[in-house]
C-alpha cells in the first residue's frame, strides 16, 4: 500500500465517500498527504514556541463530520446542499445553500420557482452541456457548474517559504464557513490573537450550524460586530484593520471596498493578507466546498462511471490549511503580501499526482474524528467594546 493510500485510510475520508448503501470508495489524487504536508509546515513554524500545533492536517479533513453525525450519500453531499446531477454531456454540481438559491436557480432554466422545481431544473441540466451551464452560473452568481473528469493541467500554488512564528500577532478574520475559519483557528492555536468581525446584516452562518463544530473553530477567539453602514462602525472597522498583522477575509474585493477596506494599502505597510474565495479575486464565481471540489475534478466514479462526493465539503478544509500555511511563511521580502487563495487552485493541486481508483483491500478504514473544542465560542459581538478599548479605537 502506498504513503497516499495510507494517508487517505486514515484521514476519515473515505467513510464518507461512495454509495450510501456500497464501500467506501478511494477519492483521486493525493489530498490527504496534501493536508498533512500543510500541517507539518505549520508545525514546523511552532516548533520551539510556546504554542506548538502539531494537528495531523489528514484528519482535519473529515472532523466536521465526525461531530455532525455526517455520512456518505453518493451523488448528495454530506451535508445534504449539493448535489451531482446528469447533464446533456457530462455531470454538474449543483449547491442550493444559501435561501435564495432556489429562486435563482429557477432564473437559471427561465422557469417560475414552484413545488416542481427539483424535476425542472434535472430536466434543464439534461437536456443542456456543461458549458451552458457554466456561462449562466457565473452570470447568475450561483454555485456550482460542470464536473470535470480529468485532473487539471498545470496546477500549482504559491511556493511556501521559511516557517515563521505568528505568536502575538493580531489577526482580524473576517471569513466564515470553514476555510477561513479553520487558517484562523491554527494562527489562535500558535499564539496569535484572533478578532472575528461580522457585521450586523452579515453573521458568520456557521453560527446556526453545530455548535460543537463551531466552537472548535472559534473557541478563544474575540467577537467584534460593526456596522460598516454607519460611519461610526466604518471608520472602527478601518481603525482595526489598520492595527492588523494578519487579516483573512472570503469576499470578493468590492465587497469589502465598500467598507473602505483596501487590500493593498494594507499589504504596502507590512500587513499579510490572506484572501480565499472560489476561483481568485480575479474572478465571480462563488462555491463551497462541495460544488468547488467537484468541479475541479475531486469526485470519485462508480463502476458505471457515476460521481460520487469526496469527503465533507473537501475543499474547504483543504484551503483552510493551504492559507494557513502561506500565512506561516516568511514573504521573500520581508514585508507585506498579498495571499490569494482560491479554492479550485487549492484542490487541483491534490490532484496533479496520487492515485485514482487504488484497491482498499487490507487498507484499515478509520472513521471521522475530530479534535476537541478548547472552551464556547463567544457570542457574536460580545468582544466589541473591550477589543476597541483594547486598542485605542474610540467610536463616536
Amino acid at each position: 500500500m502506498t504513503d497516499t493510500a495510507r494517508d487517505w485510510a486514515r484521514s476519515g475520508v473515505l467513510p464518507l465517500t461512495g454509495h450510501r448503501s456500497g464501500s467506501p470508495m478511494m477519492p483521486p489524487g493525493s489530498a490527504a498527504s496534501w493536508a498533512a504536508r500543510m500541517a507539518d509546515h505549520i508545525a514546523a513554524a511552532t516548533r520551539g514556541s510556546r504554542h506548538p500545533v502539531l494537528v495531523d492536517g489528514a484528519r482535519l479533513l473529515a472532523e466536521r463530520a465526525a461531530l455532525t453525525g455526517g455520512t456518505r450519500r453518493g451523488s448528495t453531499s454530506v451535508g445534504g446542499s449539493c448535489r451531482l446531477l446528469p447533464t446533456l454531456d457530462g455531470w454538474a454540481a449543483v449547491s442550493v445553500a444559501r435561501t435564495d438559491d432556489p429562486l435563482l436557480w429557477s432564473a437559471l432554466i427561465g422557469q417560475e420557482l414552484d413545488d416542481r422545481f427539483p424535476e425542472r431544473l434535472e430536466a434543464w441540466l439534461a437536456s443542456h452541456t456543461g458549458g451552458e451551464l457554466d456561462e449562466r452560473v457565473e452570470l447568475i452568481g450561483l454555485a456550482g457548474g460542470s464536473v470535470r473528469t480529468e485532473a487539471p493541467r498545470g496546477a500549482q500554488l504559491a511556493p511556501l517559504g521559511r516557517p515563521r512564528s505568528v505568536e502575538g500577532s493580531l489577526v482580524v478574520d473576517f471569513s466564515a464557513l470553514w476555510a477561513g475559519p479553520l487558517c484562523a483557528n491554527l494562527l489562535g492555536l500558535a499564539g496569535a490573537e484572533v478578532v472575528k468581525v461580522e457585521t450586523p446584516a452579515r453573521p458568520d452562518g456557521a453560527r446556526h450550524g453545530n455548535p460543537a463544530f463551531y466552537d472548535l473553530l472559534h473557541g478563544g477567539h474575540r467577537s467584534v460586530v460593526l456596522d460598516p453602514d454607519d460611519a461610526a462602525g466604518r471608520a472602527a472597522l478601518q481603525a482595526l484593520v489598520r492595527r492588523a498583522d494578519f487579516v483573512i477575509e472570503s469576499s470578493r474585493p468590492r465587497a469589502l471596498a465598500r467598507f473602505g477596506l483596501d487590500a493593498a494599502a494594507e499589504v504596502a505597510r507590512g500587513c499579510v493578507w490572506a484572501s480565499i474565495t472560489a476561483a481568485g479575486r480575479s474572478s465571480q464565481r462563488v462555491g463551497f466546498g462541495d460544488d468547488v471540489a467537484a468541479v475541479t475534478g475531486l469526485v470519485a466514479q462508480d463502476a458505471t462511471g457515476i460521481p460520487v462526493f469526496c469527503g465533507d465539503a473537501i475543499a474547504d478544509p483543504l484551503t483552510g490549511l493551504a492559507a494557513a500555511a502561506l500565512v506561516f511563511s516568511e514573504p521573500t521580502d520581508g514585508g507585506g503580501v498579498l495571499w490569494d487563495v482560491a479554492m479550485a487552485d487549492v484542490v487541483a493541486a491534490t490532484l496533479v499526482d496520487g492515485i485514482d481508483g487504488a484497491d482498499l483491500d487490507g487498507v484499515p478504514i478509520e472513521l471521522p474524528t475530530a479534535r476537541t473544542p478548547t472552551c464556547e465560542a463567544s457570542p457574536s459581538g460580545s468582544d466589541t467594546a473591550a477589543v476597541l478599548n483594547r486598542l485605542g479605537i474610540s467610536v463616536p
